[in-house]
């Protein structure tokens, strides 16, 4: 039997109206004293004298959400956190649009501070997700992750 994965994949810029609905959904939740919450964004970097107008994210999806998963259960395993929650951006996503979304929840802060970038480090190392930047004149090529 195959275990059911949600996805994390949004088709294109994370909305931020799902962003503050996350939030909210956390609100009645009255054993969280903690968040903290980590959003990426396309940034305008130029590169050989061109700049960035938008990032294509594309990825295997079943693979993309399977990785994603175990990631998050390992974050319980290692840290005293409530919830956890990652969205990444696929397709087009244009400069100064939130791309990479992860929120975590705790009884207490120092928790949350110690599982955010923990969560936001291995994401960005293991997720086979690629970015091809796309430039102004409409050329383009593939992302290299710093």
């Amino acid at each position: 039997m195959t275990k059911s994965v949600k996805s994390i994949l949004i088709e294109g810029p994370i909305d931020p109206e799902k962003i503050k609905k996350s939030i909210q959904a956390h609100q009645p939740k009255t054993q969280i004293g903690a968040h903290s919450i980590f959003l990426g964004q396309v940034r305008e970097d130029e590169v050989g004298g061109k700049k960035v107008s938008a990032i294509s994210y594309s990825g295997q999806v079943e693979m993309i959400n399977a990785i994603a998963h175990d990631i998050k259960e390992s974050l319980f395993e290692k840290f005293d956190i409530t919830c956890a929650h990652v969205y990444h951006s696929i397709g087009q996503v244009a400069v100064g649009e939130i791309c990479f979304f992860v929120f975590v929840s705790s009884g207490h802060r120092q928790a949350v501070f110690e599982a955010l970038p923990y969560f936001v480090d291995e994401l960005k190392a293991k997720l086979p997700v690629f970015g091809k930047e796309i430039f102004e004149d409409n050329t383009h090529q593939w992302k290299v992750n710093t």
